[in-house]
């Protein structure tokens, strides 16, 4: 195949699977509603099988359901079938992924599910097949071409089947009101779960908060800004509200006035943000305003700018927390 031949089989290739997934959406109707209703009501958790790709899958969608608030468990149908049946139970919903529905490799699983009454919900494209006939509830795949060039090996039913899954975890996902917070309790490691850092969870607190009033000289304030090495100080009123701010480079261009009070030499406008403010969005905001610290409120901010400090959040906070 020469160049041009690649890459025309490529794009006919996609299409092929963009065409199923258009073929899916066009069938979603009330047995998916039914199904997102049942899981949705489930006690206990969502039971997802399948074998060959339909299995990867299943296990692919398992873990999705899980991550987005649907407690659920991949079951190997050869391994049910030696004894891990047993984690099934009553209050659990099972669903079957399968092209055929008439897998063999599937039949002691159906079997145990319709013994002990258990829910089943049938994913699978042949509604006369024996996975169609035993589930409670059908999920019908499109009649869609698989991609590949012999019509043969599970490609655009693959496809359909994962994207499938994905809306039904989302479905539920909506239906349960997961929120970002839900979200980063069960992310708390690796890039997504950093991205959900609030500033309140690395912002400095108490008496690392450096901080001085508006009548303090520049030498006290050159102690300050030492012992707390943050390189600033907030400036307070007498009611112990931010309403300044100095840098080293203030210092610096102010240096040899040690007895001028911090009033004098303040950036009265200082930049602030609340302790709910993800920590992504503290280091934009300190990126475009070229910043190295924001001073944190309990809050938004008040009249006039105004706020009560409760920490101090640093970029080389983030840079620690591997944010940047």
């Amino acid at each position: 195949m020469i160049e041009k031949d690649i890459i025309r089989e490529a794009k006919k290739i996609l299409s092929l699977e963009i065409q199923g997934l258009i073929d899916l959406r066009g069938i979603i109707n009330k047995n998916f509603v039914q199904a997102i209703k049942l899981l949705h009501s489930t006690k206990g958790r969502v039971i997802v099988s399948g074998i060959g790709k339909s299995g990867h899958i299943a296990n692919k969608i398992s873990s999705t359901l899980s991550s987005l608030g649907t407690p659920s468990q991949f079951i190997h149908p050869a391994e049910a079938s030696h004894g891990d049946l047993g984690v099934i139970t009553k209050n659990d919903t099972v669903i079957i992924i399968s092209n055929s529905g008439d897998t063999p490799e599937l039949n002691d699983l159906i079997s145990h599910v319709k013994r002990f009454s258990i829910s089943l919900i049938g994913i699978v494209k042949n509604k006369k097949s024996t996975l169609a006939k035993s589930s409670n509830i059908v999920v019908m795949l499109p009649e869609s071409k698989e991609a590949c060039h012999i019509g043969l090996a599970p490609t655009t039913s693959t496809t359909a089947a994962l994207a499938l899954g994905d809306t039904i975890a989302i479905s539920l996902m909506k239906l349960k009101n997961f929120s970002t917070n839900h979200f980063k309790q069960l992310h708390p490691g690796g890039i997504i779960g950093k991205s959900l850092l609030k500033v309140k969870d690395l912002m400095h607190t108490g008496n690392k908060i450096p901080l001085a009033n508006k009548s303090k000289n520049i030498k006290l304030i050159l102690n300050i800004m030492t012992k707390k090495s943050l390189g600033s100080v907030g400036i307070l009123n007498n009611r112990k509200q931010l309403i300044g701010i100095i840098t080293d480079g203030d210092i610096r261009r102010n240096f040899g006035k040690a007895n001028v009070i911090s009033e004098k030499i303040m950036n009265r406008k200082p930049i602030t943000t609340t302790k709910n403010t993800l920590v992504v969005e503290a280091i934009e905001i300190m990126n475009e305003k070229k910043i190295t610290c924001l001073f944190v409120s309990e809050k938004n901010i008040g009249k006039n700018g105004i706020i009560k400090p409760i920490g101090i959040l640093h970029i080389h906070d983030c840079l620690r927390a591997g944010i940047m």
